[in-house]
């Protein structure tokens, strides 16, 4: 028995020793370094719209909308709808084409206004047919295809094929928040969508060849599109100069500033884009002045082809009369409290 437990006594003192030696040769790894915090593929929201406020509770994903994934591959399907309803150009006079694209999927106020812009171009503009619009919105996701970069590239190939591109007029209206880095914000939570810089907005029209565009961006900051976008043939406005926000924007508000002034009111009371726009740069400086908001500067940048060919377009339509600015319908839930695309069918 004294042997046994000597020999377990030197076989521990053993292992110890050869325990100790190998710690100090090899000494114990440092703890691991805290994990860095995951860096967001979103634009910062308190660089966006001074004027935004919180999201919109109610912008509920409709229950029968299927998976962000199925919304996704749904959207060549939802393009090639839309585009059927495009109809061939009138022969023998200057038509001119619209696409509204409203960008933020978390605020009422931009459906609202491509909506409104849509039926006012299409009853008193003479376009009827000619319309397209690309909307992030719960409301429409069933019904209309995406306000997406990608949509937009395939909207202005298809009208520029359906337009005489040498002839005809293309008016793209987008509205949504905008950075102070110039970037036009582009969502519908949870669906991973691309921001819109000047660059890629240039891009779009570089292989479309439309000789004549107005170009109109209702976003904070959005000045800072002009010099991608301005050639000689191109009229470009924008709801704010580069270093400025706009206002309007909200979950209160059924349409911005900028929209309610240029197209409820100017184009409402002209048919003349240029009056339009001074109609409202007269009465966003009134707003902002009575409000004490940092003023905005709207700015239009023009030249004499495009002015000369928006002329011979409107000598060629049939003026309707003005058309009061309404917003879309709000949704209704169902009985469950749930949303479907049958509660949100756009009117």
């Amino acid at each position: 028995m004294r042997r046994l437990l000597a020999l377990i006594f030197i076989l521990t003192f053993a292992f110890g020793a050869l325990s100790a030696a190998f710690l100090l040769r090899h000494p114990a790894l440092p703890p691991p370094a805290p994990t860095a915090a995951p860096v967001s593929t979103q634009i910062d929201n308190s660089d966006i719209d001074a004027d935004a406020d919180t999201k919109d509770s109610t912008s509920a994903w409709p229950d029968d909308a299927g998976s962000p994934e199925q919304v996704m591959y749904a959207q060549p399907q939802r393009m090639e709808d839309a585009l059927k309803q495009l109809l061939p150009r009138s022969p023998d006079k200057t038509n001119l084409y619209l696409i509204g694209f409203a960008g933020d999927g978390d605020e009422n106020v931009f459906r609202n206004e491509v909506e409104f812009v849509d039926r006012q171009f299409s009853e008193r503009f003479d376009a009827a047919g000619h319309t397209l619009l690309l909307i992030n919105n719960p409301a429409t996701v069933v019904q209309r295809p995406l306000a997406s970069l990608t949509n937009l590239q395939t909207a202005v190939a298809a009208v520029a094929a359906k337009m005489d591109t040498d002839q005809d007029i293309l008016l793209l209206f987008l509205t949504s928040h905008g950075s102070r880095e110039h970037e036009l914000y582009v969502g519908l939570d949870p669906l991973a969508l691309d921001q819109i810089a000047p660059e890629s907005l240039a891009d779009v029209f570089a292989d479309a060849h439309i000789r004549y565009k107005v170009i109109v961006i209702s976003a904070c900051y959005s000045g800072g599109f002009i010099d991608a976008l301005k050639d000689d043939t191109t009229m470009v406005i924008t709801a704010a100069r580069a270093d400025r926000a706009s206002f309007g924007c909200g979950t209160k508000a059924d349409i911005t500033d900028f929209g309610r002034a240029f197209f409820a009111e100017g184009l409402n009371h002209s048919d003349s884009f240029p009056a339009a726009f001074a109609e409202a740069a007269r009465l966003i400086d009134a707003w902002e002045t009575r409000d004490h908001e940092e003023h905005s500067y709207p700015q239009i940048i023009a030249t004499p082809q495009i002015e000369a060919r928006l002329k011979l377009w409107r000598s060629g339509i049939r003026l309707g009369p003005p058309l009061p600015f309404t917003p879309a319908a709000p949704p209704q839930p169902n009985d469950d409290g749930s949303l479907t695309a049958a509660t949100l069918r756009p009117h």
